[in-house]
Parts: C-alpha cells; sequence; structure tokens
C-alpha cells in the first residue's frame, strides 16, 4: 500500500491496485490539507459566504423579465463559488506547494503514474467542492424555494464537467506559478474573469445579446449555463449540447496544457 509520510516520501510497495494507491495518497493528501488553515479556510468557508453578496445584487436586476428568480440566481452561483474556491483555488496551491516540497518528485518514483499522481491529490479538494455543491443546492431549495430541479441530469452533468475542468485549470494555473504565494497572482484571472463573465454574480440572461454570446465561451459558462437550466427546466437541447462542447473543449484544452507545461520539480 503506498503512504505519504510527514516529509514527503513514498514508501511503495510491488503489486498494489490502483484503488489502493490512489485511497492511500488521498489520504495523506487530506491530512496534509487539513494542516493548511489558509487554504482550509478558503476551501470551506469563502464559497459559503460569497453568495449572499449575490443576493444583494441580484435585488437590483430586473430577474422576472429574464425569466429568472433569486433563487435561480443565487444557486448556480452557490455552485460556482464552490468550483472555483473549494477546487480550483485551493487546489492550484496544493500542486505547487507540493511540487516546491519535493513531493511530486518522490511521487514519481514509486508505481504511481503522473495521472494517478494529479488525480489523487485532487480527491480531497473534489470531495470538499462537491460536498459543497449538494450542501448549497438543498439549502437554496429549501431556503429560497426554488422547488425541485425539473432537468436534474442538466445539473448534475454542469458539475461533473466543472469538477473536471476546474482540476485541469488547476494543474494548468500551477505550471506557470513559481511559489505557493504567486499562486494567489497567477489564478486571478481565471476567478476574475469566471465571476465576472460567466454568469455566476451577473446571469448572462441578463446581458447585451452580443457580450452575453462572447461570455458563453468562458470556460466556467457552460458549468452555470447547464445548473441554471437544471432549475429552471428551460434550456433548449441545442443550447445544451453547446454548454457541453464549450467545457469539454475547455477540458481538452487544460488537460493537453498540463501534459505539455506541468512541471514536477520545484521552479529555479
Amino acid at each position: 500500500m503506498s503512504t505519504l509520510t510527514h516529509t514527503g516520501r513514498t514508501d511503495l510497495k510491488s503489486g498494489t491496485t490502483l484503488k489502493s494507491r490512489m485511497t492511500a495518497l488521498a489520504r495523506a493528501e487530506l491530512t496534509l490539507l487539513g494542516r493548511s488553515r489558509a487554504t482550509l479556510f478558503t476551501a470551506l468557508f469563502v464559497p459559503l459566504l460569497l453568495p449572499l453578496t449575490v443576493r444583494q445584487a441580484a435585488d437590483g436586476m430586473d430577474l422576472a423579465k429574464a425569466g429568472l428568480s433569486v433563487g435561480t440566481v443565487m444557486l448556480p452561483a452557490a455552485i460556482g463559488f464552490s468550483l472555483l474556491f473549494a477546487i480550483y483555488t485551493a487546489l492550484t496551491n496544493v500542486y505547487v506547494v507540493r511540487r516546491e516540497e519535493l513531493v511530486l518528485k518522490r511521487l514519481r518514483t514509486g508505481e504511481l503514474r503522473d495521472p494517478e499522481i494529479l488525480v489523487g491529490a485532487a480527491l480531497p479538494s473534489v470531495g470538499i467542492g462537491l460536498a459543497q455543491c449538494v450542501l448549497m443546492a438543498i439549502g437554496c431549495t429549501v431556503l429560497l424555494d426554488v422547488g425541485a430541479p425539473p432537468a436534474p441530469h442538466l445539473a448534475v452533468l454542469g458539475v461533473l464537467l466543472g469538477v473536471v475542468m476546474c482540476v485541469a485549470l488547476a494543474a494548468v494555473t500551477a505550471s506557470f506559478s513559481r511559489t505557493a504565494e504567486s499562486a494567489q497572482v497567477t489564478s486571478l484571472p481565471v476567478m476574475f474573469v469566471s465571476l465576472l463573465g460567466s454568469g455566476i454574480t451577473v446571469p448572462l440572461e441578463v446581458l447585451p445579446d452580443r457580450l452575453a454570446s462572447v461570455c458563453e465561451l468562458l470556460p466556467l459558462s457552460p458549468v452555470i449555463t447547464l445548473v441554471r437550466g437544471g432549475w429552471t427546466g428551460d434550456l433548449s437541447a441545442y443550447d445544451a449540447l453547446g454548454a457541453v462542447a464549450t467545457a469539454l473543449a475547455w477540458t481538452v484544452l487544460a488537460v493537453f496544457a498540463v501534459r505539455r507545461w506541468f512541471r514536477w520539480e520545484p521552479r529555479r
């Protein structure tokens, strides 16, 4: 079984299975994540507080004209915040710190393959993000009287696509981050673009048509579109397929970038 000690060293025995390797790596990463108070705070509490700012902004929008309500604005926003902060931002920091501490380099000397290392390190953050998405969906449904989603498959598909995309984007961002401190800066472009233009704080439905058509191509826009469509039930099959295609395109592009530029040793 594969274990990661507090010094970051790898103890891999031959004959381990994929499940055992991933479980051991995820358990070790969860332990290390719990020791980083800043990362843990960002992942656990920031996504729970930010939706309140969206509520204030939503009160000043003409949502009825766009066929929306406060609930169908806040719920996708809450899920978007969870994806961005619990997964993307937290995981970018994790990848950079583990690389600079030579943990990733040591792991590559064992049985773990490169994709297994990246996925295994991401599992705790992904678990936190998914748990938050479920809690926020339940909370918004109960407190804001949103009701059950008429197309839950769209919401589930949107969340899953968002999780995979955020993991890939985190690895890409870590590739260009020299230190944990610089990772806070290199992650800002994706954060700002997603918060301002992907329909999280301002729904695309209330934007001018030309601006909305451009914002639809941003990385997290298809995720928010699918989640909101799952609760409004008015997303056409054509629009849903377009959103899925956009999300897959960004994910494929991010995976290609990871394979091309991801660094396993400290940047000097």
